[in-house]
């Protein structure tokens, strides 16, 4: 892969667009990102904990935030030293911070309510409709039904900023193409994706495409030179290099800030924490002073990034040659001197964190309030199929549910449109928003 392509600055839908001189592309697609509704919507959904009261724990928006700060400065980093190898033009180090900023900012915006519970508990909804299939789910071909069963929040991101927020059906936000290709960790779709299964490349881990949306990505890969593989299903591509970074500042994020989380919540104890955070900044030599304990955790938090940035970088440089050449099928965070303590940091979480009594409760209620939503508004969607997909021809009732909701069906006219409109209401809701919706369709 080559920078200059890689870095493409034309935008989706848009071709002809130029920046002003002081403000680039690049810092425009993250100011349409963070002024759009979904991306507001993230400060009401889960990032670990579900409906926490706790004004300190972390959710979806203040998470992307973070991401997008860290990722900002893994590509200052990254880009100061492809300057020096000659790989990019001096300056050009801002450029990939831009972009990767903005990446970041964007890579959560498809998630439903109640985090990934929610993207199983969507895909669980769309399998038992499927499993004996009558009506609109009938219609639905057998190898197309995984990118509803196997929901996925990538996907749902890629199809709200390039088709759904702003120029509807007209490029979406209509944001650069080098952005674009750094959000898209797997670019493929559900139906090549299972034929490819197993395999071990990074990119093919899940699909983040839906069919639909697959002009609109091959537009975007063709502009930046992404290799191109063929398969009878369709084609899938290996991963921008700028993807790699966007991962890493999620890992980053994730890992130690909800370690920070779990402290703040009590789920972990002062001590388990401060010793995996000072294991993870390399152990600094500091007197905690008067610090409160919350007060030392927030300092390790701090230098663990910093030494997580460091870690990543290093990581970068090793594996540059495989990254470029599209065939690197690991994590940075997984590849750099800090591997280990990062993975004592995943096996502290998954074994005492998400396992926590309280956020199991929620994520129990959590499913029965998506299945609830969804079960409520399928009838809709089956009568509009009934009226031949005017919408003003919905029995009384529906219609007056649609408008209760503020249910969109302007581009329904297919089973499969049907789905999405549906899986368009139920992964945009916030949280709270879920429950009391839940709790009107259900009367309880």
């Amino acid at each position: 892969m080559d920078w200059k392509q890689l870095l493409c600055s034309e935008r989706l839908n848009d071709g002809k667009y130029e920046a002003g001189p002081n403000r680039s592309i690049f810092v425009q697609d993250h100011d349409r990102i963070v002024f759009s509704a979904p991306f507001r919507r993230l400060a009401n959904k889960t990032q670990v904990q579900p409906l926490y009261e706790n004004d300190h724990v972390h959710h979806r928006l203040i998470h992307s935030v973070e991401v997008s700060s860290v990722g900002r400065s893994l590509a200052m980093r990254i880009g100061a030293w492809l300057e020096e190898e000659g790989a990019i033009e001096p300056g050009e180090s801002a450029t990939l911070a831009n972009i990767v900023q903005a990446a970041c900012a964007a890579h959560d915006i498809g998630n439903p309510p109640f985090g990934h519970l929610g993207e199983a508990a969507m895909g669980d909804w769309f399998a038992e409709r499927f499993a004996n299939p009558t009506g609109l789910a009938a219609e639905i071909e057998p190898g197309h039904r995984s990118e509803f069963t196997k929901f996925e929040g990538n996907a749902q991101g890629f199809r709200i900023i390039t088709r759904l927020e702003m120029y509807r059906n007209a490029g979406g936000m209509r944001l650069s193409k080098a952005m674009l290709g750094a959000f898209s960790k797997y670019p493929v779709t559900s139906v090549t994706r299972e034929a490819l299964a197993p395999n071990p490349y990074v990119g093919l881990k899940k699909f983040g495409v839906f069919q639909a949306d697959l002009p609109q990505f091959q537009e975007a890969a063709t502009a930046l030179g992404l290799p191109r593989e063929d398969h009878p299903t369709g084609p899938w591509w290996r991963r921008h290099p700028l993807v790699f970074l966007v991962e890493a500042a999620d890992d980053i994020c994730y890992n130690i800030v909800d370690l920070e989380d779990a402290f703040t919540t009590g789920e972990l104890p002062f001590r388990t924490v401060r010793d995996l955070l000072h294991k993870a900044a390399n152990s600094p030599n500091r007197d905690p002073g008067d610090l409160s304990e919350a007060e030392q955790i927030a300092l390790l938090r701090a230098l663990s990034i910093g030494a997580a940035v460091t870690s990543c970088l290093e990581a970068f440089k090793t594996h540059y040659a495989e990254i470029m050449a599209g065939t690197y099928s690991g994590s940075l965070t997984e590849a750099g001197p800090m591997a280990p303590a990062f993975a004592q940091m995943r096996e502290v979480s998954r074994d005492q964190v998400f396992t926590a009594r309280r956020k199991t409760e929620l994520e129990v209620s959590g499913r029965r309030v998506i299945g609830n939503v969804m079960s409520g508004l399928w009838p809709v969607f089956e009568d509009l199929a009934r009226a031949r997909w005017n919408a003003a021809d919905l029995r009384p009732h529906h219609r007056q549910l649609a408008r209760a909701v503020d249910l969109d069906l302007r581009d329904v006219a297919s089973a499969a449109q049907a789905l999405h409109a549906l899986a368009d209401f139920t992964s945009g809701m916030t949280d709270r928003y879920a429950v009391r919706i839940a709790r009107m369709l259900t009367g309880i």
